[in-house]
C-alpha cells in the first residue's frame, strides 16, 4: 500500500488566502485524560505531531483550553517554526478540571487568551483564531467586537466560530469576516446540516468535529461495513471519506495521540466513494439521525 497522504483530500483556501489540505488534524487528544494535563505517553504524542508534515497534513486545530495550554506547547515543541503548516487555535472556554468546560467570553479574557496563544505557539500572528463558544452570560456583540479588535491589531489573520447557528454566523459577519465554522458533524449527527449548507454557499470553511462517528451504521454486515470491506478499510475510514465528499468546504480534523491511528485516518483521504455509495450512506445516516 502506498504512503497515506492528506494531499489526496483536496485543498481549501481559509479566508481566501491560506491554502490547506482539507484533511486536517485535531490536537485535543495529545493531552492527558479528560483533556487535562500532560499526555500519558508524551514521546508518542510528540512522534504523532512530527508525523503530520510527513503525511502532508498542514492544518492543525487546537485550543488554549486543551490541557490547558499543553496542546499548544506540544505543537510548538514538535513543529515550530511550522513551515507551511497552519496552526489554528481557539479561545473562550476556561477549565477547572478534567472534562470540565466553562464558556467565558468577556472581551478582556478573549484578548488575553489570544495573546497567550501567540506565546504558547511561538508565533507573531495566529493564522486562524476561533471563538470556542459564544458565552451566554456575555452580550454576543461584545464577544464579536473583541474578535474584530484582534483582527484589527494583527494578532490574528482570520477568525472563526465554533458551535454556532446560521443566525450567529450572520450576526458575527456584520462585525468581521467569518473564515471558518467548527460544529459537530458526522454521518449520523446532521444537526448542523443547515450551517454546512450556509458555509458552502458563502465559501466559509466548515470544520466538523467528531467526524469519524458512525453509530449503528458501523455494525457488522451493515451497509457501511460492506462498503468498508470492499475498500479494505475500516468503517471509521469510510465514514471520514463520506464527510470529505459531502462538501468542498469540509475540513475534518480527526485527532489522536498515536502514530498508527493518525496514519489510518490519513489513509481515508485515498478512498474514492462512488456517488451511489455516498448517497446510500447519506440516506442511512439521515435515517439513523432522525430515528
Amino acid at each position: 500500500m502506498s504512503e497515506p497522504t492528506a494531499a489526496r483530500s483536496g485543498t481549501f483556501e481559509i479566508g481566501g488566502d491560506i491554502r490547506v489540505n482539507r484533511l486536517g488534524f485535531g490536537a485535543m487528544r495529545v493531552t492527558g485524560r479528560g483533556i487535562w494535563g500532560e499526555p500519558e505517553d508524551r514521546a508518542e504524542a510528540i512522534r504523532t505531531l512530527k508525523r503530520l508534515p510527513e503525511l502532508d497534513v498542514n492544518f492543525i486545530d487546537t485550543a488554549d483550553s486543551y490541557g490547558p495550554d499543553i496542546s499548544e506547547e506540544l505543537i510548538r515543541e514538535a513543529l515550530h517554526p511550522y513551515g507551511d503548516i497552519l496552526v489554528a487555535t481557539k479561545g473562550g472556554l476556561t477549565r477547572t478540571g478534567p472534562d470540565r468546560w466553562i464558556p467565558l467570553g468577556r472581551p478582556e479574557y478573549l484578548i488575553q487568551q489570544a495573546h497567550k496563544s501567540l506565546r504558547n505557539l511561538g508565533v507573531d500572528q495566529i493564522g486562524l483564531w476561533q471563538l470556542h463558544r459564544i458565552d451566554p452570560k456575555t452580550p454576543r456583540d461584545e464577544q464579536f467586537d473583541a474578535v474584530k479588535s484582534l483582527l484589527d491589531d494583527g494578532i490574528i489573520r482570520h477568525a472563526g466560530l465554533s458551535e454556532v447557528s446560521v443566525a450567529d454566523i450572520e450576526a458575527a459577519s456584520s462585525v468581521f469576516k467569518v473564515a471558518t465554522v467548527q460544529n459537530r458533524y458526522n454521518l449520523v449527527d446532521r444537526t448542523s446540516e443547515d450551517v454546512l449548507d450556509y458555509c458552502e454557499k458563502h465559501d466559509i470553511g466548515f470544520i466538523p468535529w467528531y467526524p469519524l462517528a458512525a453509530g449503528d451504521l458501523a455494525k457488522p454486515n451493515s451497509l457501511l461495513d460492506t462498503i468498508a470491506k470492499r475498500h479494505r478499510m475500516a468503517p471509521s475510514q469510510v465514514a471520514l471519506a463520506w464527510v470529505l465528499k459531502r462538501s468542498p468546504v469540509m475540513l475534518p480534523i480527526p485527532g489522536t495521540s498515536k502514530v498508527a491511528h493518525l496514519e489510518e485516518n490519513v489513509a481515508a483521504a485515498g478512498i474514492e466513494l462512488s456517488d451511489e455509495d455516498f448517497e446510500a450512506l447519506d440516506r442511512e445516516g439521515k435515517a439513523q439521525f432522525r430515528g
